[in-house]
């Protein structure tokens, strides 16, 4: 299925669909940012379309309005709509990319007639090129009509629809956060320390993240146990009490990070969590009665 479709929203994400629909044959109508160039950039990379400054009564001339703002002016951008659109809204399908808020958000749209549903991308948008879209997961909830839309689109991209409850889109969010953000903080903080070592900064990512793709390459062929590596895997505590030496001139992040990620470790990895969570709650006290021996 192909129609016509408005963005609303002409970002990272906004960009990065608006080019890939257009490639599948959607006939691309208003493109609405918060500037004229950024607005025209937006028409460049995606292709196609008329570039707006300010959200206009242009979108109501699409089927579908596809709205790729931030979180944090979605409502704002939604009761515009509302308040330009109203009657007109009716039978239009309306979406937004969020992937922590629903389609609640949408509400006042739908009491006009409107359709409406969200669909989250999850990948990154880095905003230099275009990434891949095929067989990643795209979230989508909301009313019947919108969902069969999105799904659709999803499918067009090579993308695999799955269903979150509109209720439960703040914990998926928070799943993708940590597999993604976090998981960058944690490797930058790793190729820090390995500077810190003694080697060249372009040598300590190239030594970690093959380290790194191997761990997740495993996790995903032989499951989480299976892959779990490292001295917390072989109950080796002495070792880690040396990395927490080792780690106590850094920043107090670090070394609290490394804390928490232990025990974040034993709880969701360990045949005895219990058990590992005492060894490692004693290295922790030691740590901090010796610094108390140290200061006095």
């Amino acid at each position: 299925m192909t129609g016509t479709l408005a963005i609303i929203g002409g970002g990272r994400v906004g960009r990065a669909l608006g080019r890939r629909l257009r490639e599948l044959g959607w006939k691309i109508g208003a493109v609405v940012t918060s500037s004229e160039p950024s607005a025209r950039k937006a028409v460049r990379s995606i292709g196609a379309g008329r570039a707006h400054a300010h959200l206009t009564r242009q979108v109501l001339a699409t089927q579908v309005i596809l709205i790729t703002t931030p979180d944090r002016i979605l409502a704002q951008v939604v009761d515009e709509l509302a308040r330009i659109g109203a009657e007109e809204l009716r039978g239009k399908i309306v979406l937004h990319t969020s992937g922590a808020l629903s389609s609640r958000v949408l509400q006042p749209l739908k009491k006009f007639g409107a359709a409406i549903g969200s669909m989250h991308p999850l990948q990154s948008f880095s905003g230099v090129g275009i990434p891949p879209l095929e067989g990643r997961v795209f979230s989508i909830e909301g009313d019947a009509a919108a969902v069969r839309v999105a799904r659709q689109m999803a499918r067009g991209l090579g993308a695999i629809p799955v269903h979150v409850e509109g209720a439960k889109k703040p914990l998926y969010h928070g799943a993708g956060a940590m597999a993604a953000g976090n998981v960058l903080a944690l490797l930058e903080a790793a190729t820090r320390l390995m500077v810190s070592a003694g080697m060249k900064r372009r040598e300590a990512v190239r030594a970690l993240l093959p380290l790194t793709r191997q761990v997740l390459d495993n996790f995903e062929r032989l499951g989480p146990r299976a892959a779990w590596t490292g001295p917390l895997s072989r109950g080796d505590f002495a070792v880690v009490a040396e990395h927490l030496e080792a780690m106590k001139e850094f920043p107090a992040e670090i070394l609290q990070a490394y804390e928490a990620l232990n025990r974040l470790t034993a709880r969701v990895l360990a045949a005895d969590s219990a058990a590992m969570l005492a060894e490692l709650q004693k290295i922790s006290g030691n740590k901090k009665a010796n610094a108390r021996g140290t200061g006095g």
